[in-house]
Formats: C-alpha cells, sequence, structure tokens
C-alpha cells in the first residue's frame, strides 16, 4: 500500500513537472476564486442564495480567463487538482470548471489534453466506491467532455484500462457506455472489441452492482447500435451488419437469462430486464436466433412468480409475441399453454400491493392477447372456453373482458371466425345473474354493435339486453337498504345496460317492433327515473327509423308522418311533468323535448307546427344552462306558456279536460315532496283555469279537495296553489268549492276526524283549517283586483279568522295564518286608489299577531312563526288606519325581544340558520315601515332606546344582531330625513357613545356594523352642521373600516381609534361631555375588550379637545369618577385614570379640588388615581406643591378669586383628605426621589395641620363642613394627627437621615406629637433636631416660619412659634437677616392674650435669641427686656411668668448691668414678688433668676442690689428647705451668691457651703448668721425676727418650720435690747396657733420655739407674760 501510493505521488509530481512553469499570478486567481467555491453557507445565512451566486460568479470567471488564455488556465486547473491533500468539493468544482472550458474551447493543447485524460481516468478509477462517488463521476463527465474533440486519446485510455478476462472498474464501463452514447460513429469500429472484451467479463463480475452497471452499458449499446443501423448511410468507418451484432449478442442475451436473471437481488433483475428488449429489438429479426429466443420464454413466465415488477416482463413478452405475428412464426404450440396461463392469471388476480404498474400490466397483457388471437385464435378460444368452466366471478369477468378487448381489436381485422368462436364462448354463461358477469356480457353485446357486427346480436342479443333492463329496474325500484353493495352494484348494470341500448339503438337499423313497444311501456310506467334519458334518446332514434322506413316505403310521397302511440294525452302529461326536472337523469329534458318534436303529429297534429317553433326554443335554454345555472321558476314558467300556446290551439275540443284528467291521474304516481308533483299542481292548476265547462271544474276541484292528505305539507300546498291559480279565471268556482266543502265536511268538534274518503290518511282539524286559512288567502293573491274589494273582508278575511280562532293554534295554524294576512295585505296594496279604503279587521288581526309573538319562546328558534309574524306586522302597518306612537313602540319592543334574544344556530344547521336570518330580515323591514311613520329625531331616539339594551348584551349574537339593526334603522333615517330636522343638542354624543365601543367587539361582523352606523351618524351629523368634510376624511374612514375586518387585536384597536380622531373634530364641546358621559355608563356592562374600546376613545377624544374643554372639566371628571369604582378591570381602570391625569394636567386646580372632595375613607379607585400621579415624578412634584397649597391656604388670609382656576384652587376641600393624599404620593413616589427641595415645607405644613387637628376651636368652619362627606365613621388610624405624623416619618425616610430618625425615636418625638398636650413639646423636639441634622434647609424653613408667626390663625402661630423657639438657638435667623422680623413679631405673641401657649413660646423664643445669636442681644436688649417683664408683670400665667425669668435669664447673661438701665430694679423687684409664690417653678425661676442678677451686678448697682438682697434674706434663709427640692437647691446657691454683698467675709467662701443641704449644716449656717448679726447688725436681726415670723401662716408646711427653727435660733442670739422689744403675747399666741398645725413637724419646731421664747421671757419677766408659758403646748 505504501508502494501504491508512493507511486501516485511520483505520476503526480512528474506529471506536475510536465506542466512546466506556471503563472504565479493566474495561479494565486485560480486559487482565491476556487477558495470562493469552497466556502460553505454559515449558519446565520438565512437564504443560501447569496452563497450559491458568488460561487457561480467565481466558476464563471474562471471560465471567462480560460476565453483569452486556454492553456495557462488549464494548466493552471490540472495543477490544482494534483495538490495533495485536496478536498473532494474543490475537485469536484475544478472538474466541473474544465468541463465548462472544454465545451467553449474546443479542441485543446494536445498535451495538455493528455495531462487531464491520464489524470481524470487514473481518479476515476482509484476513487472509492462511497467517499468520492460524485468525483468519480465528474471526472467520468470530463472524459466524455474530451472524446467531443479528442475521441482517440480518450478511447485510448478506456481501452487501455478494458482488458479481456480481467473485470474493469465500473466507471471505465460508465464511460465507455457514455462514449458509446455521445459518438455513435466514432465508437462503432471500438464496439466489437467492447462487446467481446464485456462477455468475457461476465463471469467475473459478481457484484449486484457490477451487474447493473454491465447491464445498463450493454442497454446503451444495443440502442447504439440500433442508431447506427438506422443510420447506416451516414457512417465513414468500416460497418458491421445487423446479423453480426445479433451474432455478438445473443451469447450476452442467453447468459443474462439464464444466470443473471436468477440473482436474488431485484435489481440486478430489474438491470436484466431493462437490458433485454434493446438486446431482443436486434435479435428477434434473425430468424435462426429467433427460434432460440423462443426457447427462453418459460424461463420469462418463471419471473412472475417472483418479486419483480410484472409490468417489465409483460412488456418483453409482448415484444416476442407481436414479432412472432408479424413475422408469421409463432411460438412453440407446447409453449402456448403456459404463456395463456400466466397471462391470463395476470388478469384475473389481484396485483400485488408493491406493484406499482399494475394498469400498465393490464394493458400490456390485453396486447398480448390480441396478439395470441391473431397468431393462434383456436387455442385462444378453447383456452377461454375452459377458463368460463370455472365458477369463480373474477375469472369469468377477466375472461370476458379479455374477450371484449378480442372483439374491439381494429386492425388487422379480427378473422370471422374468431368472432363466431368468441360469442360462442359468451353465450354458454348467458344464465350467470352476478352482476358483474352481466356487466362484461353487457359490453361485449355493445362493443360487438360498435365493431360493425351487428347482424350477431340480433335475437340473443336484443333479448338479453331487454331482459337486462327490465331486471335491473326491477330491482333498483324495490330495493331493500340493508344490501347498500348490491344496490351500487345493480346501479352500474342499469347504467351499463342503458349505454348498451343508446348504441343499439343509434346502429343497429330494421329493429323490432317489440322493442320499439317495450321501450315506450318502460317510459310511461316506470319508477326508476334515472333512466329515462336514454330511453328517450332511443325511442327518438327508433322513432326516426321507423318515419325513415315508412317515408321510404310510401317513396317519400307521404305527408303522415306517425308512429302508433297507445295514449298521447298521457304520454303528453307523463313527458311535462318529467320535464319540470330537466337536468335529472343526465339532462333528461333535452331528450324528453326532441321525443316530443319527433312525436308531435303523432300526440296532437293542432301543436304539430307550434312545437315544431317552441321546442328549439325550450332546447335552447336548457343547453345554455347547466344544472347549477338554471333557474326552476323560470323553466317552469316556460313549460307553463308552452302548455297554455299548445292548449289555445285544441280549444274548443274536450282535450284540455281529458288532459287535466291524466294530470289529477298522475298526482299519486309521484312521490311527495318532488319537483315533479308541485309542477303538476301548477300545471293542473292552469289547466283547469282555462276550462270553460265551470261544472265539470268544480268536479275535479272537489275530488281533488278530498283526495288530497291534508296531513302532508307538500300535497296541502300543492292544492293550494292549485286553487289559486284556479281563481285567476275561476274565482266564485273555487269559493263556490270551498264553501260547499266546509259544508259536507259539517264544520264541527265531532265531524273533523273524518276517513269516509280517505282510510289511507284521516284528516285533522287543524290541517284542514290551515289549508283553509291559506286557500282563501290564495284566492285574494291570484284574484283579479277588482274582484278582490268584493270579497276580501267577507268572506276572504273573516273565514281566515274563524278557522284560526276556532283551532287549537298549533304551529301549522300559526304559519298558515300568518301567510294568509300577508297575502291578503299584499293583494289590498297592490290595488291602486286604496286611499278611501280601511281594513276593518286590522285591530283583532293585530292583537292576534302580538299574541303569537308573546307565546314564541324566547331562547330559540324553532319555526318560522315569529318571522312570519313580524312580517304580518309590516304589511298590516302599511293599510289604514295607521298605528300610533304609542302602539308603534309596543310592536317594535315586542319584535325586537322576540328575535333579538335568539341563539343563532350551528354552521351545521342551514334549516335553522335560514329561518334566523329571515326572522332578522322581517324585523328589519317592521323598524322601516314604523320608523316611516315618525320621522323625527324623537322617533330615532325612542329606536335606539329600544335597541340599547340589546346592544349592551354580554351576549355575542344579541349584539350584533342588534346592532346590525341599529344600522338599518340609521339607514331608513338618514334616506328618509336627510337634513331636514336637526338632531337635538347633546343627541349625537349620545348615539356615537354607545356604537362607538363596538368598533373593537371581538365579532367581525359587529365591528363592521358598528363602523357603518358611525358613518351614517357622521355623514347625517355633517350635512346637519355644514362642517367641512373632505374626501381625504372619507377616505381615512374607508381604511380604518377595511383594517376592521383584521383578526389581529392591535389592528382592530388602532383602526377603531383612527375613527376615533376622524370624529372627534366633528364635536361640540357639550356635544364631546354627553359622548363621554355615554361611554362611561356603558363601561362594565360589556366585556374587556368594549371596555378598552370605551377608554380608548374617552383617552383619544380628551387628548384632542383636553384645552377646549375648561368649562366642562368637572362634568367630564366627575362622570369619569362616578362610574370608575365598578370598573374592576386594572387595565380598564388605569387608562380611565391617564384620562383624568390628562385633565389633571392642563386644568389642575379643577380637577385636584374635584378629587379631594371625594369621601373617605379614600376608595381603591381614587387610591389608583393617585398611584397613577406617583409614577410620573415631575407631574406628582407639581400636584404635591398644589396640595400643599391647599393645605397652607387654611393658614393664609383670605383672598378674593380673579379668574376660574382661583374659584377651584381657593375652594374648600377636606384637609384630612389632602394629607392622605399627600402621604400616598410620599410614599408611591419613585423611590429616588428625596424631596429635598421640598422637605422644609413638608415638615412646616405638616406641623401646622398637626396643630389644627389639635387645636379645633381654630380650625375653619368650611373645613368642619367638609368632614360631612365621609361615609361613615372612619377607622381608627384614619386621623390627621395620625396620617400627619406618618406623612412626617415617610418624609425623614425618604432624606435618608437614619441618624436624625434614630434621635427622633429615642426622644419619642412621634408620641409626643401625637399627644395634643404635648404636641408643642414634639413640636419643639422635631424642630431642634431638625436644625441639627438638616443645615441645608434651615433658611427656608426660618422663612417659612416666620410667615407663621403673623397668621390669623392662631394655631398656625402656635406651631410657627414653637418652632422658631428652636430657629433662635441657632444663626440662621441673624445669618438670615431675619432676626429683626422675628424679634418684632414675636414680641406681638408676647403682648397678646388670646392664647398662652403662645406666650411662652413668644418668651422662650426671645430668651433663645441669647443662644443663637448673643452678640444681637444688647442690640434688642429694649425689646426683650420690655416683653420679659411685660409677661413678670401681668403675671396671668404662672407659666408664662415662669417663661419670662427664664428668658430674662438667657438675656441678663449676656448683658451687662449698665446694659439693663432701669430695667435691672424692675427685673429685681418682679423677681423678689415670686420667692414666696405657690408655684413652684416660679419659685424657681425667681431664685434662680435673682442669683443671674447677682453675677451681673456692677458698682453702679451694688448698693441697690444689697438693699434687695437684705429684703430677699428671709425668704432665701426660708426657702432653702423650700418642699421642691430644685427650688431649694436653687434657692440656696442664690442666698451663697448674695453672702458677699453683707460683706461677711467670716462666713467663709459661699462656694463651700453651697453643698450645706440638710438641716444641720442649715442651721448652723444660721446661728452664724445670726451671731455675725447680734454682733454687728442687732437692728437687722430684730427686723428678721420680725419678718420670719410672718412666715409661719406661710401655705407650706417646710417653710412653717423652717421659719420656727430660724425664729428660735433668732431669739437665742438677739440681745436683751431687742428681746425687750418683743410682742411676747403676740409671739406666743402665734406660736401657740402653730400647735394646731396639721404638720407634726411643725407643732414640734414651734414648741421648741415656745420654749426658747419662755426662756427669754424668764431673762426679761417684764417682756414676757406668764400666761404664755403655762400653755402646755
Amino acid at each position: 500500500m505504501t508502494e501504491d501510493t508512493a507511486g501516485v505521488d511520483e505520476d503526480a509530481s512528474r506529471d506536475a513537472e510536465d506542466l512546466g512553469p506556471l503563472d504565479s499570478r493566474t495561479l494565486q486567481q485560480v486559487i482565491n476564486l476556487l477558495n470562493i467555491m469552497d466556502t460553505e453557507p454559515s449558519k446565520t445565512d438565512t437564504v443560501g442564495s447569496g452563497i450559491d451566486m458568488r460561487k457561480t460568479l467565481a466558476s464563471v470567471i474562471i471560465t471567462e480567463k480560460a476565453s483569452t488564455e486556454p492553456s495557462v488556465v488549464m494548466n493552471t486547473l490540472i495543477h490544482c487538482l494534483q495538490v495533495p491533500k485536496i478536498s473532494t468539493q474543490r475537485k469536484i468544482n475544478i472538474y466541473n470548471i474544465l468541463q465548462a472550458i472544454i465545451q467553449q474551447e474546443g479542441e485543446l493543447e494536445e498535451g495538455c489534453v493528455q495531462r487531464l485524460v491520464t489524470i481524470a481516468s487514473r481518479e476515476m478509477r482509484e476513487s472509492p466506491e462511497m467517499d468520492n462517488y460524485m468525483q468519480a463521476e465528474v471526472a467520468s463527465d470530463t472524459l466524455v467532455a474530451l472524446s467531443r474533440n479528442h475521441f482517440s486519446l480518450v478511447m485510448y485510455e478506456l481501452q487501455h484500462n478494458l482488458k479481456p478476462l480481467e473485470l474493469a472498474d465500473e466507471f471505465v464501463i460508465i464511460t465507455l457506455a457514455k462514449l458509446a452514447n455521445g459518438n455513435v460513429f466514432e465508437f462503432m469500429p471500438y464496439m466489437g472489441i467492447t462487446l467481446a472484451t464485456l462477455f468475457t467479463m461476465l463471469r467475473l463480475a459478481n457484484e449486484a452492482k457490477m451487474r447493473q452497471v454491465i447491464c445498463s452499458a450493454m442497454e446503451t449499446f444495443c440502442e447504439t447500435v440500433q442508431f447506427y443501423l438506422r443510420h447506416l448511410e451516414d457512417s465513414l468507418y468500416p460497418v458491421m451488419t445487423e446479423e453480426q451484432f445479433a451474432i455478438k449478442l445473443f451469447p450476452m442475451y442467453r447468459y443474462f437469462v439464464t444466470v443473471w436473471l436468477k440473482h436474488s437481488q431485484p435489481e440486478v433483475k430489474l438491470g436484466v430486464i431493462k437490458s433485454l428488449r434493446p438486446m431482443l429489438n436486434l435479435l428477434l429479426p434473425n430468424d435462426d436466433l429467433r427460434e432460440q429466443v423462443y426457447d427462453y420464454i418459460p424461463v420469462l413466465l418463471a419471473e412472475y412468480q417472483g418479486g419483480l415488477e410484472a409490468l417489465f416482463i409483460t412488456q418483453v413478452l409482448r415484444q416476442i409475441l407481436e414479432m412472432s405475428v408479424t413475422t408469421n412464426t409463432p411460438i412453440p404450440q407446447m409453449q402456448l399453454h403456459p404463456v395463456f396461463t400466466e397471462l391470463h392469471i395476470q388478469v384475473c388476480n389481484k396485483a400485488p400491493a408493491q406493484h406499482q404498474f399494475s394498469s400498465q400490466n393490464l394493458m400490456e397483457i390485453v396486447h398480448c392477447f390480441i396478439a395470441l388471437a391473431r397468431s393462434c385464435p383456436k387455442e385462444l378460444m378453447k383456452f377461454f372456453f375452459n377458463q368460463m368452466e370455472v365458477s369463480k366471478e373474477a375469472v369469468r369477468v377477466g375472461t370476458l373482458n379479455l374477450i371484449r378487448a378480442v372483439v374491439s381489436a381494429d386492425e388487422p381485422k379480427m378473422n370471422i371466425k374468431t368472432i363466431y368462436l368468441a360469442i360462442r364462448v359468451v353465450k354458454g354463461i348467458l344464465s350467470d345473474s352476478r352482476s358483474k358477469v352481466r356487466m362484461a356480457i353487457l359490453r361485449i353485446i355493445g362493443q360487438l354493435a360498435l365493431s360493425g357486427y351487428q347482424e350477431k346480436i340480433k335475437g340473443w342479443g336484443l333479448k338479453y339486453v331487454s331482459v337486462q333492463l327490465t331486471l335491473s329496474t326491477y330491482k333498483l325500484t324495490n330495493r331493500r337498504e340493508c344490501f347498500y353493495q348490491r344496490e351500487l352494484e345493480e346501479k352500474m348494470v342499469h347504467k351499463v345496460t342503458m349505454e348498451t341500448v343508446k348504441i343499439i339503438t343509434s346502429s343497429v337499423s330494421g329493429m323490432t317492433n317489440e322493442f320499439w313497444v317495450r321501450l315506450l311501456c318502460y317510459i310511461m310506467e316506470t319508477d326508476y327515473t334515472e333512466a329515462l334519458t336514454p330511453i328517450c334518446i332511443s325511442l327518438t332514434n327508433l322513432a326516426e327509423h321507423q318515419l325513415q322506413e315508412k317515408e321510404a316505403e310510401a317513396n317519400g310521397t307521404s305527408k303522415n308522418k306517425r308512429v302508433e302511440l297507445p295514449a298521447p294525452q298521457k304520454l303528453l302529461a307523463r313527458l311535462l311533468v318529467l320535464m319540470s326536472s330537466p337536468y335529472k337523469g343526465e339532462g333528461r329534458g333535452i331528450a324528453m323535448l326532441n321525443l316530443l318534436r319527433t312525436l308531435s303529429q303523432s300526440i296532437a297534429p293542432a301543436m304539430a307546427n307550434m312545437w315544431e317553433a317552441e321546442i328549439p326554443l325550450l332546447v335552447q335554454y336548457l343547453e345554455e344552462h347547466t344544472e347549477f345555472t338554471w333557474n326552476q321558476k323560470a323553466w317552469e314558467d316556460k313549460l307553463i306558456q308552452f302548455l297554455r300556446n299548445s292548449l289555445k290551439k285544441t280549444r274548443g275540443t274536450n282535450w284540455s279536460l281529458r288532459l287535466s284528467k291524466e294530470l289529477n291521474n298522475q298526482i299519486e304516481t309521484f312521490s311527495s315532496p318532488s319537483l315533479e308533483k308541485g309542477f303538476l299542481y301548477r300545471a293542473l292548476g292552469f289547466t283547469l283555469a282555462m276550462g270553460l265547462e265551470a261544472d265539470r271544474v268544480e268536479v275535479q276541484l272537489l275530488e281533488l279537495l278530498y283526495k288530497t292528505d291534508y296531513g302532508n305539507d307538500f300535497d296541502r300546498e300543492g292544492v293550494i296553489l292549485c286553487f289559486g291559480l284556479c281563481a285567476r279565471g275561476q274565482v266564485k268556482t273555487v269559493l263556490n268549492v270551498l264553501r260547499e266543502f266546509e259544508e259536507k265536511i259539517q264544520e264541527s268538534e265531532q265531524s273533523w276526524q273524518i276517513s269516509a274518503w280517505r282510510k289511507d290518511h284521516p284528516w285533522k282539524r287543524e290541517n284542514v283549517k290551515s289549508a283553509l286559512i291559506v286557500m282563501y288567502s290564495c284566492v285574494s293573491s291570484y284574484c283579479h283586483p277588482q274582484m278582490l274589494l268584493t270579497h276580501v273582508d267577507s268572506p276572504i278575511t273573516a273565514k281566515i279568522i274563524h278557522h284560526y280562532c276556532s283551532s287549537c293554534q298549533d304551529i301549522s295554524l300559526k304559519l298558515a295564518f300568518m301567510k294568509s294576512v300577508v297575502q291578503v295585505t299584499n293583494s289590498i296594496r297592490s290595488i291602486k286608489d286604496l286611499e278611501d279604503f280601511y281594513f276593518a279587521h286590522k285591530p283583532t288581526l293585530t292583537g292576534l299577531i302580538t299574541a303569537i309573538i308573546k307565546a314564541e319562546p324566547v331562547d330559540h328558534l324553532v319555526s318560522p312563526v315569529r318571522t312570519m309574524a313580524i312580517d304580518a306586522l309590516s304589511h298590516l302597518s302599511t293599510l289604514k288606519p295607521f298605528y300610533s306612537t304609542e302602539e308603534s313602540s309596543e310592536l317594535m319592543d315586542i319584535s325586537i325581544h322576540s328575535v333579538i334574544s335568539l341563539q343563532p344556530p350551528g354552521e351545521d344547521n342551514e334549516s335553522i340558520k335560514t329561518l334566523y336570518m329571515n326572522a332578522l330580515i322581517s324585523l328589519e323591514k317592521l323598524t322601516q315601515s314604523l320608523l316611516q311613520r315618525q320621522p323625527d329625531p324623537k322617533g330615532l331616539q325612542d329606536m335606539v332606546h329600544l335597541l340599547e339594551k340589546w346592544i349592551l348584551s354580554e351576549k355575542e349574537w344579541e349584539r350584533e344582531k342588534a346592532m346590525h339593526l341599529h344600522l338599518h334603522l340609521m339607514q331608513i333615517y338618514v334616506q328618509t330625513i336627510g337634513v331636514c330636522i336637526p338632531l337635538k343638542l347633546g343627541q349625537f354624543g349620545v348615539l356615537v357613545g354607545l356604537v362607538a365601543p363596538y368598533t373593537c367587539d371581538t365579532h367581525k361582523r359587529t365591528r363592521i356594523t358598528s363602523s357603518n352606523v358611525l358613518s351614517s351618524l357622521l355623514e347625517l351629523h355633517v350635512s346637519q352642521t355644514c362642517s367641512l368634510w373632505g374626501a381625504s376624511k372619507e377616505r381615512e374612514l374607508e381604511k380604518c373600516k377595511a383594517d376592521l375586518w383584521s383578526t389581529d387585536t392591535e389592528t382592530i384597536f388602532g383602526a377603531s381609534s383612527r375613527i376615533a380622531k376622524v370624529f372627534c373634530m366633528e364635536f361640540s364641546c357639550d356635544e364631546v361631555v354627553t359622548l363621554i358621559q355615554k361611554l362611561c355608563e356603558n363601561i362594565g356592562a360589556m366585556d374587556l375588550q368594549h371596555d378598552k374600546a370605551a377608554v380608548t376613545w374617552i383617552g383619544i377624544f380628551l387628548q384632542m379637545r383636553v384645552k377646549e374643554l375648561e368649562d366642562k372639566v368637572a362634568e367630564v371628571l366627575g362622570a369619569i369618577l362616578v362610574h370608575l369604582p365598578v370598573v374592576d378591570h386594572m387595565e380598564i381602570r388605569q387608562l380611565l385614570i391617564e384620562g383624568i391625569l390628562l385633565l389633571a394636567f392642563y386644568h389642575r386646580e379643577t380637577v385636584l379640588t374635584s378629587l379631594l372632595r371625594q369621601p373617605l375613607p379614600m376608595e381603591s379607585h381614587l387610591r389608583q388615581v393617585w398611584l397613577a400621579v406617583a409614577e410620573n415624578a415631575p407631574f406628582a412634584r407639581t400636584m404635591l406643591h398644589s396640595l400643599l397649597g391647599r393645605l397652607q391656604s387654611r393658614f393664609a388670609p383670605k383672598i378674593k378669586a380673579t379668574s376660574k382656576a382661583d374659584i377651584w384652587r381657593l375652594a374648600a376641600v377636606d384637609p384630612l383628605m389632602t394629607q392622605c393624599v399627600i402621604y400616598l404620593l410620599m410614599e408611591k413616589m419613585d423611590k429616588d426621589e428625596k424631596f429635598s427641595d421640598l422637605f422644609p415645607d413638608l415638615v412646616y405644613t405638616f406641623l401646622l395641620q398637626l396643630s389644627s387637628s389639635h387645636r379645633p376651636e381654630a380650625a375653619s368652619p368650611v373645613l368642619k363642613t367638609w368632614r360631612l362627606v365621609h361615609t361613615g365613621t372612619l377607622p381608627e388610624e384614619m386621623n390627621v394627627q395620625r396620617v400627619t405624623i406618618k406623612s412626617l416619618q415617610l418624609l425623614l425616610k425618604n432624606v435618608n437621615s437614619a441618624h436624625l430618625a434614630e434621635l427622633l425615636a429615642e426622644q419619642s418625638v412621634w408620641a409626643l406629637l401625637e399627644n395634643g398636650e404635648t404636641f408643642l413639646e414634639g413640636v419643639s423636639l422635631l424642630a431642634r433636631l431638625c436644625i441639627q441634622n438638616m443645615e441645608a434647609h434651615k433658611q427656608r424653613l426660618s422663612e417659612l416660619v416666620l410667615g407663621g408667626l403673623s397668621s390669623e390663625i392662631l394655631s398656625c402661630r402656635v406651631s410657627s412659634t414653637a418652632v422658631c423657639v428652636e430657629l433662635m438657638s441657632d444663626p440662621v435667623l441673624h445669618q438670615e437677616k431675619l432676626l429683626k422680623c422675628a424679634v418684632l413679631t414675636l414680641g406681638k405673641g408676647v403682648e397678646q392674650d388670646r392664647d398662652e401657649a403662645l406666650q411662652v413660646l413668644s418668651l422662650r423664643a426671645l430668651g433663645n435669641m441669647a443662644l443663637g445669636a448673643p452678640k444681637k442681644v444688647k442690640q434688642h436688649r429694649k425689646i426683650l427686656l420690655e416683653k420679659c417683664l411685660g409677661s413678670l408683670r401681668r403675671a396671668e400665667s404662672s407659666s408664662v411668668a415662669a417663661e419670662g425669668m427664664e428668658a430674662l435669664m438667657k438675656i441678663v447673661a449676656e448683658l451687662r448691668e449698665g446694659d439693663m438701665g432701669s430695667s435691672f430694679e424692675a427685673i429685681c423687684e418682679q423677681c423678689r414678688g415670686f420667692f414666696d409664690h405657690e408655684s413652684e417653678l416660679l419659685r424657681l425661676k425667681a431664685f434662680t433668676l435673682f442669683g443671674k442678677l447677682a453675677k451681673v451686678v456692677g458698682i453702679s448697682k451694688k448698693r441697690f442690689f444689697k438693699g434687695e438682697v437684705k429684703r430677699a434674706w428671709i425668704a432665701l434663709m426660708l426657702h432653702c428647705q423650700d418642699p421642691c427640692s430644685s427650688t431649694a437647691q436653687a434657692c440656696m446657691a442664690t442666698m451663697f451668691q448674695c453672702v458677699h454683698f453683707w460683706g461677711w467675709k467670716s462666713l467663709g467662701n459661699p462656694s463651700e457651703r453651697s453643698n450645706a443641704s440638710n438641716s444641720d449644716e442649715m442651721t448652723v449656717f444660721q446661728t452664724t448668721v445670726c451671731t455675725f448679726l447680734t454682733q454687728k447688725k442687732p437692728a437687722v436681726l430684730y427686723g428678721f425676727l420680725l419678718e420670719t415670723m410672718t412666715y409661719t401662716e406661710n401655705n407650706f408646711s417646710r417653710i412653717r418650720m423652717a421659719a420656727c427653727n430660724l425664729a428660735g435660733i433668732m431669739m437665742r442670739h438677739m440681745s436683751p435690747y431687742y428681746l425687750k422689744q418683743l410682742d411676747f403675747e403676740a409671739l406666743r399666741n402665734s406660736l401657740q396657733e402653730l400647735q394646731l398645725d396639721s404638720d407634726a413637724g411643725v407643732r414640734r419646731a414651734a414648741l421648741e420655739v415656745l420654749k426658747v421664747l419662755d426662756s427669754c421671757s424668764q431673762l426679761w419677766p417684764m417682756a414676757a407674760p406668764v400666761s404664755v408659758l403655762s400653755d402646755p403646748v
């Protein structure tokens, strides 16, 4: 293997060297183009045409290049073929290009061709069989292409590889076959050696594939030889004779048949069989070889038993058999029977399922038998006869079919003996009753007649045909339902019989009279009408033959062209009735007309000339039409006219009476219903109407009445029609007959059930009554107009009402009654000059009809009763007296309800569909009739109002019908009224609003109908308003209608939207409001798609007209808000909300007021509105501003509205609703929205809102009124405080201040704010923390607060002041230059006396100025001190005074004594006044303030303050033991702060005693002070004692006890001089009173003082009365 590969590589390299130097540029170009051709389409390429185009273009470029440099390109391509590891596809591409170049260039350089031949031959032979099969094929094709101009080179190469006794490569043989086929004359010199060499390979070819290749090549070689032999004169080469070719071929034929044909694979067998036919074309002409070919026929027959397709075997046999006939060398006798048998089996047996050419095979077998019949007829007929003895139906039928084929063979003409033998075979099985055998025999008889053997079928053949005609007709007319297959077979027998009869009658001359009579009786009596057409044709042919024979017998001189007919009137009646259905039975009408024309002289000579003229016209009509295009009524009218014209020719004779009698007799011969019987009744009526003898007409009419089955609807209607037609000329006769009939049957309850005349069909009361009712009305329809008015009221209408009212009124009676009313009404209307005629029975008929309609079921349709009843009302409405408006409305309502509520029928129920459509049409007619009686807008509105509940129905069919009726109504109104009477104001919007949503209905017809209704409305509106309606708008509207036919939802809604846009500009503002109100009103009444359409229209109208609706916004918004709660679907609700938002965008204040005036708790629909606002951040911020403005306006001075917007903006709204909305917006707005710019406004407004809620007395009376709109008790959590606090919490959460939120939570700010008592404390804390943590917002907050300080609303001022307290603690007011304004405004707050909290907060704020702007305290000291002192002087409230002192503490700390001026003395004086106040807070603040004053005392005020200290000293010493600990501590601190004003340095540093809070230390301190005073200032001590004793009456027990203790200490240290001055008696009395004090400590302290007093009195008895000492207490 390695050596072979190396050898190939060496050959390739050697060939490459032979190419010589290559053009590098050309090589590169070719390689690039080949690369393009190798490109595979990418996965993303959806269309491969682009890649294919590039490949083709690359190939064309190379080919064009070769046209200029063929050798260079050829060498380059050959080089590319030899590149190692080249892909198979590239080689294929190269070979295809080489073929194109070879075909283009013709002769090429020999060396180049030689190299290409060598390479192509090698690759063709060496390519693997499976992988590179295509490569080998294109290499082979390349060699074939080269052979056209270089045949010798190619043939040499192939012959070099074709060696005897050595199996060649398959593509060598294939290529040789291609060369032989394409180069016939050049190949012939090599044909002999090629065939000889192939023969040596046959034994070596064991593989199936190789055998198939050789068989195919042999087929091609044989065809090539045949072509060569046919064009032998054109050959220039040495030739071989046909015999020489045959001799060379026969061994191969023998080998193929004996060896290869027995191969197991079907493919090999098929290849062999196909190759045999061209081989036999060369072998069979040779006499010697032909005999040898016959020897191998059994081998071919044996292949029928295999799986090979039988057709190919039969084709070979046919070739052999036909050649045997041509050469007159029949096949051997011993082989005939096997051939007969095998071929006969193929005919009689069913072909295997795998055989695809069974029908073609049968055709080939037929040709084989024809050939056998020509070569050996006797032996074949003997074989057929033997086969007939087999009783199997398939064998007999197959044999008969073969005999028929033999008989039908044209050329050469069959031997008469063969025909005789065939007829003999057929006669042997005439008794076989099986259908297929009978049909085969009939076909043979017909074929014998067609083939010219008419004489051979006379007798036995005609008799057999007659018998089969009678037999098949009998079986078909007496068939059983359970044998359907037999019926079909019998129909086929009858059809074949008819065809045979037709063949016989058209080709056989000298037909016997017996056959004529048999056929004539057949057409008169048979019930199987399908056979009438061929029989009539046959009779026509026979009649013509008879007439010709009679004419020939009379030598053409006789003019009597008549044949024998048994009953002319009966024949005419029969044919006339049958001709009423002219296309039945394969077009029997024309055949019967031709028969009538032929027999015209025999039937009625008086009619003959007229028939000669009119029958061709009737035939022409039938020929111009088909059973699908003709008109039954028109045809019957022609026949009736033909009948009338014919009867006119016999006037004055009894011919017409006999004809009517025959027509009457034939009534029972036809079934009911049938077209023939219907025409029969009509023909009978016309015939009787032309009768001149009334008594004989009455007899026939009475006979007809008695024998009619009134239970059969068809017969009943036929009789009614017959009486009506007869009344046209015999009205009195007909009425007399009806009266006589009623009298004879004795119209009573007992005598209606009669069977005297009709035992088979007993009459029923209702059937007869219904027939009589319709008969009377039918008489009125056909009656002459001059006679109608005389008889219409009585007896016609009176009898109709009588028969209906006296019956049980079942469906048939109702239908008859309705029909009669319509007929009578139409008959009256058809009369001219009815102005003075009043239909007397109209009210009675109307009442009966409405009762019928009401009694019908409303949900389903079972009969045409309601349709006919509505029709009757429509017809009655046109007669006088006319209906009133109320009566019309009632009738319309009843009729609409009866029809529209019906459910539409299914698609498969055609009868109900017809009833359904008829009911709709009747309702439309009634609508039109009633509307024309009241043609004005009110009448239109009343009609639409009746339809509205059905238009809004949830049922699709009800909507469709109601909309269709609405369209009909509008069309009538537009046509009737036009522009005469304009619509009322708002009516156009209401009408459009009702219909507009249905342009998006789920039902296609409803959509289209609604669009047409809108078009009608628009047309009416435009015509009445003279609007500028252009063609462009009309075209747009038509395009929209076309789009509504689509099934795509988006397309439908788009079309509806465009219709809305077209309509929008035609509406006035008032009409827009009514439209939107109507659209909103119907939302929820329909399904989702309708609601979407409604809101789509609303949205479009709002978008296009919103700016113009300023005065209508409240109405529009009110309509939407009223219906918004009932909208359940979120999408619809969202679209309505978008409409509200659109209104709000352009008319914000109006919409805002309307929304805020909605009740609480907020319903879901209103909540969604605000949620939608929140989704649009910019718009939400705008709305938030407006909402804040609404809250802030409550605290601002009232202003006067100057515009409509101001009116809505200033309108009172519920603050709680407003606060809820604000909270909702803040909660649902985008999380990225921090409200940074609105933060101070929100916080401040919320605080004001909280303030007003905690101080209800300050709320506006209007707002209280608005709270009455709440629908019930609000939830506990829904109050202003909680909602506002939640809003504050949410606001702080949004600003992302976690630290601030934590601080607020820690200090319980929210709880403080919620509680009214701690609200102001919570405000202060909130403000403080916000100021501390929100530096950026302090300026805006300051501005808002300063504005609120001057508000007229007290709660606003209080809350603003509370915030201002914290702002005053911050430098912001000073920095923003707002301090002065704040101080002045706060001063006003201090001065007011309406609210204590405002005073306290104002003072606190003023005091906090020392914290926020300490440097500015001196600047504003005057007003600060004035306001604080004022609060102390008034002292109306302890909290105010305490806050004033607290403020003074802060202020004083920032001032010097000189800055305070006279205020210092005032402060000191006011401060001392609160030392003994009952309020602990005031005492605390007073002592603290006094201590602050002590700190700021300078030189100028020292003396003054020293006096103040002296005056306050006792209070200070006593209140060091104040019951309030904080007060006691403050007092002690102040006292020690003031010690230095005494100059008591011996007391030490006061700070060291500042912690001396217990009683012992205080006692020591007091003792020290008293000792000091005794020594230094005894008079002061005396004064202090007297002052101390005043405190024994203090309200606080601890002060009283401290006063006692201090008094005792003072007494102990008092000098005798001053003791003498004491009033001991008064002191003792005071102390003794204290013995009764409730506090034990006071009593003990008083007792101790008494003891001291007693000891002092003992020292100075003159000063101390004894009585005191004796007091036990």
